[in-house]
This record gives structure tokens, C-alpha cells and sequence, in this order.
């Protein structure tokens, strides 16, 4: 049996655990975490993250106790409408949700081990960072250079218990911040951010639900009927952390999947998603290849893809937090509102039909 030690036991840990095959891999996963989270707020699983679920076989549990994400608008800060978005299949799945049924799907032969690693596991077939965007395995062997990058901005989010209404669900842009409300298990999801320098570690979530009650006690309605009625019990608060970029996810036996190879802002909502197909992928390759090219093979169809992603979610970031050129990008969005209001008001056009008659092929 070859040794897998998976350092981090979260979305990409797990996935991966419950995806190697148990007759030709000793797998040991560890993690500092004692039992799965109580509170989690709500993760889009686009359709290719719903592939990847399936082939773990939880993607009927997870359809079962997760709402189907219809779509919403993108809104001002005030709530008017700019554009709608349409759903595309997607599930919106509670973490907590997630991570339990990813536990169910991992093999009983699977080692457990509550244990926060100070050094990567040697004597190993393989080496696995799951350990997240401060990732020690990265650090360690891919050096400081590539430690974990922290942006200006605040994330504040969590879950209420009442359902939302259609007329709030999307995402709001204001100058330097923006909220979303949308569906989740039995209620709301709802998330916030903007520029602090609250943390960045530590950060009291009390605290920082009052900030961000203060942030938007000018904003819309919904928003602000939102922040009443969350709780610090349901809410989470941490600063946001990205990592810098890299041109390869393994370094001889060593791997990194998920947020420990391409942690990105939250703006596309990619970031889970990534990294079970991250996971699923590594695990295929590696059931079915010599490891040097299951390797390989998962660099050359993961790295330009998540790289992409990490990147495109750094410039919506941006544009969504924008605020010197706030005024601009509003204005462009409310002529797009307008262009389309037009577009859906322009009346078909009646043609006649044509008379009948003889073709010129037919003479």
C-alpha cells in the first residue's frame, strides 16, 4: 500500500480523501480542527463542482438540503436594478452542509488525525497541501516568497432564518463596499465587504457585525433589515487572504489543491467550487497513472484554469469595490440598464409574407 499524508481535512481534503481508491493507497489526512463547523454561510456549486460531486456520490444529498440558486440582480448600493442575472444550474450548498457530506464519502480505512502540522510528512508516495491559503506545505517548500498575500478588505457574512424576499436577492455595489442576500437551507445568506483594518487575525465578530451595520445604515432597505436581524452566533468575520501566483501546483512529490494552491477573492464565487474539481481530478489521475505523470497531467489541467480564476475575481473585486471610479463604473452600468430596458420595449417587427409564386430555380 503507497502512503498519502493530506495535510488539511476541509472542502479539497476531504474530496480528495474520498477519492483515491482504498486497495492501492494508505491515506492519512490531518487536521488541526477538532469536529465540522457549525455555522457555514452558502457556496455556489456551479455544474462542473456538481460533476465532481457526483463522482463522490453526495451529489443527490447535496441537492436534497440545498436551494437552487435562480439568479438575482446586480443592484446599487440604494437597491435599483442594473442587470439580471439568470441561474445557471447552480446549488447553493451550506459549508457545514458540504463538509459533512464529504466526511460520509470518505473511506473508513482512511486515517484521522486531529494534529496541526509544524513540518510537511516525509516518507510518503505522496504529499498533499490542503491546508488552505496560509497553507504551511506551500510556505515550506515553495518558500516565503509564496506565504499568502492580504488585501485591504473585510469579508462579514453569515445566515438568518428568514426566507429571502425575490425583490432583495443579488448583490449590491457601493462606493468601496457591497453586500449580497440570496438563498439558502431554511433562510438567508448574506455577505458583506469592504475596506477595514480590522485584524488581521482575531477579528471579534460582534465588533465586526456593528461596523458593518454602521458601513450600511444608508444602504437599501433589505440590506439593512438583513444586518437587524443577524447574529453574531451565525455570522463569521475574517479579512480576506489571497495567494500569489504560481506556474505549477507540485514540486517532486509534493501537491497543492484548493485554496493552498489558488486562494482568490470571493468575488466569482469559484473558490469552492475549484477546489472539489481540483481534488476529483488529482485523485483520477493518481488512481490510474504513475505518479510523475498523474502529476503532470493534473499541472497541465488545473494550473491555467485556476489561475485564470484567481485572477478574474481579483479584477471583479476591484470593480465591484471600486472607489474613486465608483461614479464612472455606476453611470456605464446604468446606461447598460437602460440599453437592455430599451432593447426589451422595441416592438417586434410585422413582415408581409411574400406572395406565392414561381422560383427562378423552379422555371
Amino acid at each position: 500500500m503507497k502512503k498519502v499524508e493530506i495535510v488539511g481535512g476541509g472542502i479539497a481534503g476531504l474530496a480528495l480523501a474520498g477519492t483515491l481508491d482504498p486497495s492501492q493507497f494508505h491515506v492519512t489526512v490531518y487536521e488541526q480542527r477538532a469536529g465540522l463547523p457549525a455555522v457555514g454561510t452558502t457556496l455556489a456549486m456551479w455544474p462542473e463542482a456538481q460533476e465532481a460531486l457526483a463522482t463522490l456520490g453526495i451529489l443527490g444529498a447535496v441537492r436534497e438540503n440545498s436551494p437552487v440558486i435562480r439568479g438575482g440582480a446586480l443592484r446599487s448600493a440604494i437597491g435599483v436594478p442594473w442587470l439580471s442575472v439568470e441561474g445557471q444550474n447552480l446549488v447553493g450548498a451550506a459549508r457545514h452542509t458540504l463538509l459533512r457530506l464529504l466526511d460520509s464519502a470518505v473511506p473508513s480505512t482512511v486515517q484521522r488525525r486531529i494534529e496541526k502540522l509544524d513540518a510537511v510528512p516525509s516518507d510518503a508516495h505522496l504529499i498533499v497541501a490542503a491546508d488552505g491559503v496560509h497553507s504551511m506545505v506551500r510556505r515550506s517548500v515553495w518558500g516565503q516568497s509564496r506565504a499568502a498575500k492580504l488585501t485591504p478588505y473585510l469579508a462579514v457574512r453569515g445566515v438568518i432564518a428568514e426566507e429571502p424576499d425575490s425583490e432583495t436577492i443579488g448583490e449590491y455595489w457601493g462606493c468601496g463596499d457591497l453586500f449580497g442576500i440570496g438563498p439558502s437551507s431554511g433562510g438567508t445568506n448574506w455577505y458583506a465587504s469592504f475596506r477595514s483594518g480590522m485584524g488581521p487575525e482575531g477579528i471579534d465578530v460582534g465588533e465586526a457585525l456593528a461596523v458593518t451595520r454602521r458601513r450600511y445604515a444608508g444602504h437599501s432597505q433589505g440590506i439593512q433589515h438583513v444586518l437587524r436581524v443577524a447574529t453574531p452566533e451565525t455570522s463569521l468575520a475574517q479579512r480576506i487572504w489571497t495567494t500569489p501566483p504560481l506556474r505549477r501546483y507540485s514540486r517532486g512529490n509534493v501537491v497543492l489543491i484548493g485554496d493552498a494552491a489558488h486562494a482568490m477573492a470571493p468575488n466569482l464565487g469559484r473558490g469552492a467550487c475549484e477546489s472539489l474539481i481540483d481534488a476529483v481530478a488529482l485523485g483520477k489521475l493518481v488512481n490510474t497513472l504513475p505518479l510523475d505523470e498523474a502529476l503532470d497531467a493534473y499541472n497541465r489541467q488545473r494550473v491555467l484554469r485556476t489561475q485564470q480564476y484567481r485572477i478574474g475575481s481579483s479584477l471583479m473585486m476591484r470593480v465591484a469595490l471600486a472607489e474613486g471610479a465608483q461614479p464612472l463604473r455606476d453611470k456605464l452600468l446604468d446606461l447598460a440598464a437602460k440599453r437592455k430596458s430599451a432593447v426589451n420595449r422595441k416592438p417586434a417587427v410585422n413582415r408581409k409574407p411574400k406572395a406565392p409564386g414561381r422560383s427562378k430555380t423552379s422555371q
